[in-house]
């Protein structure tokens, strides 16, 4: 028996990204008035992508780069490479974030944001440790479906949090809120009840600080739902699968 060997097909990046910046401008065009108009940020997401595709998706106007393990950040973002052919790059780091990791974020060279702050430990950690000019961006995550499996605070916490940040940590920016909410979801059955409390969080919050609404982040929908995270009033979205295709976890280091 003869065996076809069929080539190895590689995504088109460029192509990927043009089409959900479209569908990103769609689906602003369908938020309701009530929503604040912030032109969404795309997260490309790459974790265990090489730098081959991250130069595409770069050269193809892309700047914001999401990882979600730490020690592959680090790597990535401190490659020669990297950073002749990527000079602007901004990293987001988007794993789960514990205090011990916080020297070690230090080591991410242009780190733009950290995503997934969820304790008042954790912001002392990094707060403490940010030497730079400027403040790092922060988001607080929030476990709005409730799952053991996911960090982030509980909405009820999400305030005192925020406010610890916005009132104790002066290298540390509020930049908003972040969710990754319950998986598999059915968009056709309404909104996303995770999008809604998230957006919810975020009032309470600006109410209590003081802050626009239209001056903090919401930080949800991925390659599966971000337009309709986007329709609900998301103003960042973190697509991997969609712009760089399926991922081979072979090739990711644990942290």
């Amino acid at each position: 028996m003869k065996y076809k060997i069929m080539p190895q097909v590689f995504p088109d990046i460029a192509a990927n990204l043009a089409g959900i910046r479209t569908g990103i401008d769609s689906a602003v065009q369908k938020r309701p008035q009530t929503v604040p108009t912030v032109q969404p940020i795309l997260v490309a997401v790459s974790k265990t992508k090489p730098l081959s595709l991250i130069k595409q998706a770069y050269d193809a106007g892309q700047r914001h780069f999401g990882e979600n393990y730490l020690k592959e950040l680090v790597v990535k973002s401190n490659s020669p490479d990297m950073a002749e052919l990527c000079p602007d790059i901004k990293w987001h780091y988007i794993g789960t974030f514990q205090k011990k990791m916080a020297s070690v974020l230090m080591r991410v060279s242009n780190l733009h944001m950290l995503e997934t702050l969820n304790g008042a430990k954790e912001a002392d950690a990094v707060n403490s440790r940010w030497k730079s000019t400027e403040p790092l961006q922060v988001l607080v995550q929030v476990n709005t479906s409730g799952e053991e499996s996911k960090s982030g605070v509980t909405a009820s916490e999400c305030t005192e949090l925020a406010g610890h940040i916005h009132r104790n940590c002066s290298n540390l920016k509020l930049a908003g809120l972040m969710t990754i909410g319950s998986f598999g979801y059915d968009c056709t059955q309404g909104p996303n009840p995770d999008f809604t409390k998230l957006a919810e969080c975020r009032k309470t919050v600006c109410k209590e600080l003081g802050i626009p609404e239209k001056d903090l982040q919401l930080s949800m929908g991925m390659s599966h739902d971000y337009t309709h995270a986007i329709e609900m009033g998301s103003t960042m979205v973190r697509v991997g699968t969609a712009i760089f295709g399926a991922r081979d976890y072979n090739k990711t280091e644990e942290q």
